[in-house]
């Protein structure tokens, strides 16, 4: 069959999927996408409301990931940098820790600040030049452990590990424990020390609409369901079929191939609050790390210390609970403000939204950094994508979408045998 009649069915139009769209577009293959909400994205959405961008879940996007180089025009996204750094509240008082090698501001304040040891802050420089000497091939064939388990065969000090380590990648792991695999942690650190942390202008949700605009003949239909795949065959929740010579499914599989085992994906959540005020509690860009053991949120950050028109007045404070609760609605708003009253001095608040994050990203284990096409293929016809299959990142979501779609490719193409 002629690849511009083979009719290739993606479900689900996150990172992965519309990676693997462009990836297959490219190559002149028919598309059609089909996803269950009224957007792309996945979990990569932004909204405007109230003259505000508020992504969903507080992310940030580490330029150095080399598919964000690959897939996206990062020019175009406007981005805007934190500064590589953060400041922690503990016991009523402000410090920061930064890397002063790529911002000579944090220097003095570092140095000063009574967060850790200095010889804690002189193993984080040598952790930094460590592993951007390491390639990412060596961190994820590395030995797995924790991440706490980690940092203390580094040697360093309870006091760097609970006050700066626990609350920074607790944000980011979306756990407080970090119980995460140490290789996370260790390609995380690199993507920090290798690059920025930034924001598109647009918000986080940006990403995704610049990939959607990249597409030009992959066809999007929103607000469909699907309930199962038979073969080469999508079925619809309202009981339509759609046919199909190929099928990636970059979602949730479980929930669509019937007698499917070890495929259940657990799942890493957090809350995400939006506060607008009248003034910030610190000017720089920074993320604001809670150290206090009796707090419930773990950070914050003042969108428009970045420079750009999050607000169209005041300020707009995002904050993040990572820790398990029992608390919904008002009751995690009050105690989110008397957490924000108490370890930081803020007050004078205007709630905006909450966002309940339930999956936010997957609980895995024997992380990985990439994968063989081949790897993707479920069936003789059904594909799988999705950072689960990888590690919990942007760069792992575009790189098993692009994976599934050579994966397909090569099938069609004759390039290998059919796996049965």
């Amino acid at each position: 069959m002629e690849k511009d009649k083979v009719q290739i069915n993606i479900v689900g139009a996150g990172i992965s999927g519309l990676t693997a769209a462009l990836v297959l577009e490219e190559q002149g293959y028919l598309v059609t996408i089909y996803e269950q909400t009224d957007r792309a994205g996945g979990r990569v959405k932004s909204d405007h409301l109230e003259g505000c961008i508020m992504d969903h879940g507080f992310q940030v996007l580490l330029d150095a990931y080399p598919l964000v180089k690959k897939y996206l025009d990062v020019k175009a996204l406007h981005l805007q940098a934190f500064l590589p750094g953060a400041l922690i509240f503990k016991k009523g008082e402000q410090n920061i820790l930064g890397d002063p090698l790529r911002s000579l501001s944090l220097l003095v304040p570092t140095l000063f600040s009574n967060v850790g040891t200095f010889s804690d802050k002189l193993k984080i420089l040598k952790l930094n030049r460590e592993l951007k000497q390491t390639d990412l091939e060596s961190i994820f064939t590395s030995e797995e452990t924790t991440t706490l388990d980690y940092l203390m065969a580094k040697g360093f000090s309870d006091a760097i590990i609970s006050s700066f380590f626990k609350p920074f990648f607790s944000g980011i792991f979306l756990e407080p424990d970090l119980r995460t695999s140490c290789r996370m942690f260790q390609f995380v650190y690199k993507m920090f020390g290798e690059g920025r942390a930034v924001l598109p202008q647009n918000g986080i949700g940006a990403i995704a609409d610049q990939l959607v605009a990249k597409l030009n003949s992959t066809k999007i239909v929103y607000n469909v369901s699907v309930k199962s795949i038979a073969d080469r065959d999508l079925i619809l929740s309202n009981g339509e079929t759609v046919k199909g010579d190929y099928t990636l499914i970059a979602t949730n599989t479980s929930d669509l191939v019937p007698n499917l085992r070890n495929q259940e994906i657990a799942w890493k959540g957090c809350d995400t609050l939006y506060f607008r005020c009248s003034e910030r509690a610190f000017k720089k860009p920074l993320i604001g790390l809670i150290a206090d053991e009796g707090a419930l949120i773990n950070n914050i950050f003042y969108l428009t210390a970045l420079g750009a028109n999050w607000a169209d007045k005041g300020e707009l404070l995002c904050v993040t609970v990572v820790k398990d609760h029992a608390l919904d609605g008002e009751a995690l708003q009050n105690k989110v403000e008397q957490d924000l009253q108490q370890f930081c001095g803020i007050t004078t608040l205007d709630f905006i939204k909450r966002y309940h994050i339930p999956k936010g990203l997957p609980d895995l284990r024997n992380l990985r950094n990439s994968m063989a096409p081949s790897e993707t293929q479920l069936k003789d016809t059904v594909f799988l994508a999705g950072d689960h299959l990888l590690n919990g990142s942007l760069n792992a979501a575009m790189m098993a979408g692009e994976k599934a779609a050579l994966g397909i490719i090569e099938i069609v193409e004759g390039q290998r045998g059919v796996v049965r």
